[in-house]
């Protein structure tokens, strides 16, 4: 098992939201419970330095459970993977191609935007001089290009006017040392939906869709909205013509991106009741009863060890295929 524990990295002397990503140790347990309860023998591995010195010693695995989230640069959530191939030791979930392109939203929507799937107008500002050339109609929505678990995002993402716009453009470049993704504001339904399994083989647990509660964050689905979500967010199943239309779109940005064994699409409706593509994770977290892709499966009726279950089988026939 390779992670992220945000302990180590807390005590490292990095910040809450720089390490909101990485892991709890209730996460780590619960998958290796999960795992060791399906008849797999595990070990803890931790991160990439950790893996760095035990691949060096020679040490080889069947396959390694992978869900470190790496801490600098586009490529962050590739390294593992890409070190895993060097040594030709499979993992489960997606390669270093998919998770490099999928954590830079903007070039992310590129692809689904060639690919025809429906995506808000969006432009990338990479520096203060760009912010002027933005020329997408307000209102307007803006986050860092690189960046999950709603890191950057609060109240004021929602964008009415040029002002606002040059003021939290600055912001975000300067806390978060990335471009900033300006999309379309989209006023309608915000669903996020599972994904388990790989290709064709690959399948909707459930719709989830988000619904803000009087104490939270209005209008978005932020940082804090996240982390605290008891209170200010309701996650509800949905299975109306538009959930569904939801659920076809995610599974086609699924397979169209080349992701593999299990994650997450959010979406959100336009005004005409379109769900257009948002973004993509690969990497979902896998935290029990506080992660969105573990809190869809069981109110689908799939248990957590049932959801960790098959995003291994759906590994390992990917493993079998390609020998």
């Amino acid at each position: 098992m390779t992670y992220d524990l945000r302990d180590d990295y807390l005590v490292e002397g990095y910040g809450e939201e720089e390490t909101a990503e990485f892991d709890h140790p209730a996460t780590i347990a619960a998958i290796e419970d999960a795992l060791r309860d399906l008849g797999h023998e595990t070990e803890r591995i931790g991160c990439i330095r950790e893996l760095t010195k035990r691949l060096v010693d020679g040490e080889k695995w069947d396959l390694v459970f992978n869900i470190a989230e790496g801490l600098r640069g586009f490529g962050r959530e590739a390294q593992v993977p890409a070190l895993l191939e060097a040594y030709d030791i499979p993992y489960v979930f997606s390669d270093p191609l998919v998770l490099s392109l999928t954590l830079h939203k903007g070039m992310t929507k590129r692809v689904i935007r060639d690919l025809g799937i429906p995506t808000p107008d969006f432009t990338v500002v990479e520096s203060p001089q760009e912010i002027e050339r933005v020329a997408l109609p307000f209102p307007l929505f803006a986050k860092p290009i690189a960046e999950g678990t709603g890191k950057g995002v609060t109240a004021a993402s929602k964008i009415t006017d040029r002002t606002a716009l040059k003021r939290v453009c600055l912001l975000l470049l300067e806390t978060f040392r990335q471009p900033v993704l300006i999309e379309a504001f989209l006023p309608g339904r915000e669903f996020t939906v599972g994904i388990i399994g790989t290709g064709r083989e690959a399948f909707v647990p459930g719709v989830l869709e988000v619904h803000l509660t009087e104490k939270a964050e209005k209008e978005v689905y932020s940082y804090t909205n996240k982390e605290d979500w008891h209170g200010r967010i309701e996650y509800r199943l949905a299975s109306d013509e538009m959930a569904q239309l939801a659920g076809e779109t995610a599974l086609a940005s699924w397979r169209g991106l080349g992701c593999r064994d299990g994650g997450r699409v959010d979406l959100r409706a336009d005004a005409n009741g379109i769900p257009h593509f948002m973004e993509i994770n690969p990497l979902a977290g896998l935290r029990p009863d506080h992660s969105d892709l573990p809190i869809l499966c069981e109110l689908a009726g799939m248990p957590y060890r049932e959801m960790i279950d098959k995003m291994v089988r759906s590994a390992m026939r990917r493993i079998r295929t390609a020998s």
